[in-house]
């Protein structure tokens, strides 16, 4: 099964749609409530990850007999150090975003303790694609 989202960039109203969206999916097909856990709070993080720093993005969600594999893919400026935003409190959140209550600096460093793997690729005033992959059972 494949699903996909589209993200506006800026509108923290609608900041964790997606996320929902799949949580309701997965519960429906029995996955076990810690994984879904898993996959929602990664997906979330992502997802406000390109609504606070990206013009736009896409959440590409594959559910697979072995795995769940996330791709969001922005339109946006970018992460110049990916080693240095994978550090905790680390943000480039602007200071409104951060009035929001948003950009801590946990984005990151959360999605990568809630998969099993995680692949991030970035281009300056390109964009960031972020690949999550969470198995259904251990490896």
């Amino acid at each position: 099964m494949e699903f996909n989202f589209n993200i506006e960039g800026g509108n923290f109203s609608r900041a964790g749609t997606a996320s929902s969206e799949i949580k309701k999916i997965l519960k429906q097909l029995n996955v076990d409530s810690n994984l879904i856990k898993r996959i929602v709070v990664a997906l979330y993080e992502a997802e406000v990850n390109v609504v606070a720093h990206a013009w736009e993005g896409n959440i590409y969600v594959h559910i697979r007999p072995d795995a769940i594999e996330v791709t969001v893919a922005d339109k946006g400026p970018g992460i110049p150090d990916i080693n240095l935003a994978m550090q905790e409190g680390y943000s480039t959140a602007s200071p409104e975003v951060r009035e929001m209550g948003f950009g801590a600096g946990m984005g990151l460093p959360n999605m990568q303790k809630n998969c099993d793997k995680l692949q991030i690729e970035s281009e300056i005033n390109i964009g960031t694609k972020v690949t999550m992959l969470t198995y259904l059972k251990p490896q």
